[in-house]
């Protein structure tokens, strides 16, 4: 009985290690594209950046979940986590528009630009997610 439970562990293992790695990735990259210093901020104590970022993040991860259900493949999963990537930067140059100095408002500790950059991230990532139909 037991070891029916834990038939599926090597594929969760790769499939959550994976995730890990696009999250990793997701952070890396998209914290060199914005025009502010997340991580710095957040060490700061700066609300705005932790807003932004987090919800950014989750605007990454829905689409990444969704590739993990619908994916054929390992490879596949990746290939779509990258496109949640790419997704996410251009939600971000995209939402600069109306707001040109998003980043340093959000680095002053402006909460009405972070929520805006955030959730902005977030319904994108809830569409990107809904759109990955195989």
């Amino acid at each position: 009985m037991i070891l029916q439970s834990l038939a599926g562990l090597p594929a969760f293992l790769v499939y959550f290690c994976t995730a890990l790695v696009a999250v990793v990735s997701f952070l890396f990259v998209y914290t060199r594209v914005t025009h502010h210093d997340e991580f710095q901020l957040i060490r700061d104590n700066v609300p705005s950046a932790a807003i932004a970022l987090g919800l950014s993040l989750l605007g990454f991860v829905l689409p990444v979940v969704s590739a993990i259900a619908h994916s054929a493949n390992v490879v596949d999963c990746l290939i779509w986590s990258t496109i949640a990537l790419i997704v996410q930067i251009a939600v971000y140059f995209i939402v600069r528009i109306p707001v040109p100095n998003l980043s340093g408002r959000i680095a002053a500790g402006e909460l009405a630009p972070a929520i805006w950059l955030g959730l902005a991230s977030l319904a994108a990532g809830a569409l990107n997610a809904a759109s990955m139909i195989y």
